[in-house]
This record gives structure tokens, sequence and C-alpha cells, in this order.
């Protein structure tokens, strides 16, 4: 599929921003690993989050929708095993779904697509094992596929935190093993999404001692009882949103958000005030308009995956933007660091790439043919871009979208966005 994109002069309407697919696919394993019925209200229902469904049903959750609601029967902490589970396109249930599988007795194989399978998971393998469990790499690379053999039953680890997945994993599954887990926190990135899992685990009355996330403790034999969760709007999603109404916006609505919540990427509105953005925040939503931007240097180690859209940003503010500290970056669906960078300097922009970020200048953008690396984030920024650029920007392998965003495009084009799909 590809998207083409004329440039575009305003846009304005309200949005409400899809539910989050963190706190979604958190939902599903939560419950799964529950004892009795829990009901999620209001979950993200995309690509990755199917993944999320498809993996707990294989290890024995019974999962189905009801008026609008997902009703799911847990396996209480004991997962099927003999089990072959593919993650698709998702990251995140590919790294959670690995800490349930080790507190299985028997063999799991877990495989997902070939982004998947260029995406490091050692550091995980590593603290499975070190806690009890079997846990390899098919091909011996620190990818997928895995094979995990329980049971995983606690002790001492330290986890090289380059991806926050690794630790919310194991803060997620620990509490079902048999003895307690102290985990030691290497190299520390995005916190916001351990913060998260630790905000379900207070939730569900799970204990655990927590060392200013240096060490964090969780006391075994625990167990989780069915509960009842409203999935709050998604930040990340909503990042493109904004980046959209601060450089084309008339009193863009933008509905869904909960100002409270743990979601890394809200620390995007910070970024977008520092650069000097119009936004405005009122009880019924943020409002955003088209403003004057201009360069600022920004840290994105809570907040990789508004790398892509901020990168965009930046070819629109006046003066300089640096991107720093989000090394991690390279670890996601792509390189995105190199990818934007590239696609960025084809499209007319003042990029340099750096090891933990990007340098940006304010550049004129012109439309092209550009690759989207089938990354859903890479899409919607290329799309962002070919609104501001000149001429026609057409972009593929834009069905990635459908990973956290199904109805981005119709969104889009209902605030008066010049974007279509041609393919």
């Amino acid at each position: 599929m590809k998207l083409k994109v004329d440039r575009t002069e305003d846009i304005r309407g309200e949005i409400i921003v899809p539910s989050s697919k963190s706190h979604t696919i958190r939902g599903f394993v939560f419950a799964s690993l529950a004892e009795g019925e829990s009901k999620l209200i209001n979950a993200l229902e995309a690509a990755d989050t199917q993944a999320a469904i498809n993996a707990c049903k294989a290890l024995g959750a019974g999962i189905e929708k009801k008026s609008g609601e997902f009703i799911v029967r847990g396996f209480s902490g004991k997962p099927k095993t003999d089990s072959r589970i593919d993650t698709l396109n998702s990251g995140t249930t590919t790294n959670l779904i690995m800490g349930t599988a080790a507190l299985g007795d028997k063999k799991v194989l877990i495989d997902g697509d070939a982004s998947i399978r260029k995406r490091t998971v050692q550091p995980l393998l590593d603290a499975l094992n070190a806690l009890g469990a079997k846990a390899v790499s098919v091909h011996k690379n620190g990818c997928p596929p895995v094979e995990i053999t329980g049971r995983m039953k606690g002790g001492r680890v330290a986890v090289d935190c380059r991806s926050s997945q690794y630790v919310s994993s194991l803060l997620i599954n620990c509490p079902l093993a048999s003895q307690d887990t102290e985990i030691r926190i290497l190299n520390l990135c995005e916190q916001p999404y351990i913060e998260m899992t630790l905000r379900w685990l207070d939730e569900l009355g799970i204990r655990y001692e927590n060392h200013d996330f240096r060490t964090i403790r969780i006391f075994g034999n625990q167990g989780y009882k069915a509960f009842e969760k409203t999935i709050p709007g998604d930040w990340s999603s909503a990042t493109f949103l904004l980046a959209a109404g601060v450089m084309l916006g008339r009193d863009l609505m933008i509905k869904g958000l909960d100002m409270e919540d743990t979601q890394a990427d809200k620390q995007v509105l910070s970024y977008l005030r520092k650069m000097g953005a119009d936004i405005r925040i009122g009880k019924e939503g943020i409002v955003v308009n088209k403003s004057i931007l201009t360069g600022r240097e920004l840290d994105l180690n809570n907040t990789p995956d508004a790398l892509p859209a901020i990168s965009v940003l930046g070819c629109y503010a006046q003066g300089k933007t640096v991107i720093r500290n989000v090394a991690h970056a390279r670890i996601k669906e792509t390189d995105r660091i190199r990818v934007m960078t590239e696609v960025l300097i084809r499209l007319g922009a003042h990029v340099e790439e750096k090891e933990d970020g990007m340098v940006i200048e304010h550049s004129e953008l012109h439309g092209a043919h550009v690759h989207g690396y089938h990354d859903h984030r890479v899409v919607m920024a290329l799309s962002l871009a070919g609104m501001i650029a000149a001429g026609q920007t057409v972009i593929d392998t834009a069905e990635a979208v459908s990973v956290t965003f199904p109805d981005y495009v119709d969104i889009m084009k209902n605030i008066g966005a010049k974007i279509e799909i041609i393919e």
C-alpha cells in the first residue's frame, strides 16, 4: 500500500485519539495471568494488540469480544506450553510473553516477522536463564525465534535495560515465581514505561520494592485476581496529531488523552512547548494551533518512539534542533535514527546522523517517492513531512500504520490533510 500526500494548508476539527497500545498489551497479559474473568474496556484493536491476543490464547487464555469490551478468562499463572506463538510485528508482545512462557514447565517457541527477527532480546534471554528457565535464541544471534522452557524460579539478576520491555517482562511475570526476584537495572532507558508497569502492579495489589529504579525487588508466590480496566488514549499516536497541529492546525481539538497517565510520550507536550508551540489544555481536550517553532536541544531517552515525528518538526522549526541520548531508537522496528536521516535528506532536509540522535537544520522540504521501511511510525512521520513539503510525496509500505493506528489516514483526511491511499 502507498500513501500519496500533497502540501496541506491547514487542518481543523476534532480527533479522538486511539487507545494505548502499551496499556492494551499489558492488559491482555495481566488478565491472562489472572485467576477468573477480567474485562478490558476501550482496548486498542490493531495489528500489535491482535498479536498479544493470539499469544495469550496460545498460552491458554480465553478471550472474546462482547458489546465492544474484551472478556479475558485467565489461566491463573499456569500457561499452557508446547505452544508456537507468532508475535507478528509486535516487539512489546514478544518481550512480555517471553516472561510468561517461562512460567510454564515445557517448551514454547516464540517467533515473529522479519523485523522481529532482527530485534535483539538477548538481555531478556540472559535474565530468564539466570532466574531458572532455559531460554535460547534458535539461530544463536540473540534474536527471535526463541525457545523458552520453564519453570522460572526467581533469584537475583542484572538486566541491561536498553529496552524497558525487558524489565517490564520480569516485573509482570516474576510475582508468580516461587521465590523472590531482585532485578538490578543497568543502562536505564524509557523509565516511564517501567513506571507504567509498576502502576499496573500497584492497581493489582502486587508487592514489590523499588529502590530508585536501580534495583527492584519482587516478592514471589503472589497471584493476580480478575480486574476491570478502561484503557486510556495513546500518547505515542497522539504525537503525530500534535505535530501536525503545531505545523498546520487551526483550533485543532485532540480528545481522549489522560493527563495523569504514566505514558512516556506525554513528554512530547513539554518538547513542543519548549520549541514555542501554541498548545492549550482544557476540560474537553487539547487545542493546538499552527505555531512558529524554534529549534531546541531535546533529550529523547524516555521517548524513542517520538523521534520520527520530532525529526520532522526539526525541519519545520527555525534554527537547529538537536535530538540526543536516544541510541536505543536504533533497535525499534527499524534503526529509526539512520532511516529518518536518509528519508529526510531525500526530501531535501539538512540532517546529520549522530550515534545517539540527529542534528536537524530548518529545511524547505520537497516531495519525493520515499520508502517507509515497513515501520508504522516512520510512515506516519513521512506523511507529516509530505504535508509541509512542496509538491507531492509518495510513501510505500504504508500498510504498516495498521500496527498501532489503523484509522490514521481517514482521521487525517477528515481534518483536512491532503492524504490518500493510492495502492
